[in-house]
């Protein structure tokens, strides 16, 4: 890859992660209810995730699964019921306190990388990305070893940067109404998401 292919690569991957959806909404929800170290398990089932992404566009898998309109399909409402179901248990739970001391780093890292698997987002993103500036007369795996570093690193500054935020708003929201709207802010995000996830178009086949 050239000096100008990587600039826009690195480019369009910043407008990628760091447009706000469910990962962006999920980092901010961590942070303001769990503090900054065991948020950060979250920031890690995102990476996990693009680098699963990543190797699975560079052979193919992706766009094979894309191009199935049944198991799009069956993707796309399981992935949209996941994200109602956690933005209504999200919205209930909003009057709550954060409970803090319970939480297993492991259900932080799975649900982040749950929710960063299902956004239609991130099929789109791989795609379009392993379509436009992957070079076919250049070795995929060499053209792999800058985009991987390249991704990750983006993609782990972006939403370090959203954990950080729902920190900082969790220490600052010291009204407790403001706290209960704001989370169920977040929780109707959710649903929304959802929603937009299922009445999502099918892709065809060419």
């Amino acid at each position: 890859m050239s000096f100008d292919g990587w600039t826009v690569f690195a480019l369009f991957w910043v407008l990628f992660v760091t447009s706000p959806g469910p990962n962006a909404v999920n980092c901010i929800t961590n942070g303001m209810t769990l503090g900054l170290p065991k948020a950060l398990w979250g920031v890690a089932g995102i990476l996990t995730q693009s680098l699963l992404f990543l190797f699975l566009s560079a052979a193919g898998i992706t766009a094979l699964i894309a191009a199935s309109p049944t198991g799009f399909l069956i993707a796309k409402y399981m992935g949209a019921g996941f994200l109602v179901w956690t933005g209504v248990r999200g919205w209930l739970r909003a009057r709550k306190p954060a409970d803090i001391g319970p939480v297993n780093a492991g259900s932080v890292y799975g649900r982040a990388f749950m929710i960063a698997t299902i956004n239609p987002k991130s099929v789109a993103g791989y795609l379009a990305a392993f379509s436009q500036f992957v070079q076919p007369d250049v070795p995929i795996w060499s053209q792999m070893a800058v985009i991987v570093p390249t991704a990750l690193t983006i993609t782990s500054l972006s939403y370090l940067t959203y954990t950080l935020l729902g920190v900082y708003i969790g220490r600052a929201a010291l009204g407790v109404a403001f706290n209960t709207w704001f989370r169920r802010g977040l929780a109707a995000c959710f649903v929304l998401y959802g929603v937009l996830l299922a009445g999502a178009a099918v892709p065809q086949r060419a």
